[in-house]
This record gives C-alpha cells, structure tokens and sequence, in this order.
C-alpha cells in the first residue's frame, strides 16, 4: 500500500463535523480531515514498522496522516535528522503527544533531543521536549530514578514560559513523574513546591496544580 492509497481512505474517512471540536480543544484544523484516533490506530495495524511509508504520509502534510505515520515508522531506522525535521512541522499538541508516545520515546536520541528541545525557543518544539521527558517517564519502565531526576532542573529553568502548550507539557512531566514511584513522588512535590517560589503565574500554577494531584489521597494510597 503505498502512501497516496492510504491518503485516499483517510479522505473517505473524513468527518468534517468533527473538525469543530478538535478545534475547540486547540488543534488547528487547516489541514486536518477530522478522523479519531481509535480509529486511526486501527487503519495503521496492517502497515507497522514500514519506514518509507511513514516518511511519505509524514511529507504529505494532512495532519492525521502524519499522526498516522508516527504509528507505522520504525524507530529502528529513525535518525537523529528526522527527529529534527519532523519536530519543526509540528503545529499542534495532539501532533506533539502522539509523536513522542508512539515513536520518539523509542529511539536512542530520545533523552538527549528531550533536553536539548525543552531549552528551544519555538513553543511546539519546547512542547515537544517536556512531552517527550514525560512519555520516557511512562513507558520507559528501566529508566534509572537518578536519569529522571537529572531533567528535574530544565522543568524549574523553563517553568517561567507562560505559553499555554509549554507550561502544560512541565506540569504534565511534574506529574507523571510523582506517579512513577513513592519516591520520586518526593522529589517532584519537594521541586514542584520550589517552582512555586518563583514570581512567575506559570510557575505558580504548574506548581499549584502539580501538588494537588502528587499529594491527593488518592495518588499516595496508590503509590504505597
């Protein structure tokens, strides 16, 4: 199946009744065609690990093929140049989560291009980082405590940017992080308390609203 096939059943796919809503959550919808995920993860079964097709439905520029193909790549084959020509396309923050969830996380660049996108000026691209550190922490179960800790200082240094899509993906990682262990729990309370010494209203509120969920009832009866 090649790419222009694939692209032909996403337009038969299409629900442009859907696209309002998507776009009330923030997705720009220019180049969308308005199908779900579930269903998307569906299509892409048959075409896993198929590199050269990820590559094209990337290059293709419709936004669910390019969520399409962050399901069917080969993080094997990936490179390091790729990362970095697809983490400039991205425009919007489903884009972002999916790609890091799906691939990014996968391949060996994926800690270095976490702390090197997060310090980067380009809102998506920062984005990208801090949600790439945050699936490493959900799906990289060997993931030494000490290696996540080590991302703690990038979360306090960047927690000033008031743009919506960056200070999210901060607390996001705050998050997942004091969910991964009781002890690092205490870690990302102790720096989440810190972070909202800071003057800045995005810090105050990734802190405000990291602490209510690390310390809730629920999360430490979980934890322990």
């Amino acid at each position: 199946m090649t790419a222009e096939q694939i692209l032909i059943q996403l337009h038969d796919l299409a629900d442009p009744a859907y696209l309002p809503k998507i776009q009330r959550f923030g997705i720009l919808t220019d180049q969308a065609l308005g199908i779900r995920i579930p269903m998307l993860r569906q299509l892409a079964k048959p075409y896993c690990q198929q590199h050269e097709l990820a590559l094209d439905l990337w290059d293709s520029g419709v936004h669910e093929a390019q969520i399409l193909a962050t399901l069917v790549d080969d993080h094997r084959q990936v490179t390091e140049e790729q990362l970095e020509n697809w983490v400039t396309d991205i425009q919007s923050w489903d884009l972002c989560d999916q790609a890091c969830s799906n691939l990014f996380w996968r391949t060996p660049f994926a800690y270095r291009k976490a702390t090197e996108w997060c310090q980067r000026s380009e809102e998506f691209v920062k984005r990208t980082g801090f949600v790439l550190m945050t699936a490493l922490v959900i799906h990289d179960k060997k993931m030494p405590e000490d290696q996540i800790i080590a991302l703690f200082p990038y979360l306090e240094m960047e927690a000033y940017d008031n743009r919506n899509f960056v200070k999210k993906a901060i607390n996001w990682m705050l998050r997942q992080t004091g969910k991964r262990s009781l002890s690092l729990n205490q870690q990302a309370i102790n720096l989440a308390q810190e972070i909202g010494q800071q003057k800045y209203l995005s810090a105050q509120w990734i802190a405000h609203d990291a602490l209510r969920e690390l310390q809730s009832e629920k999360t430490q009866m979980r934890l322990k």
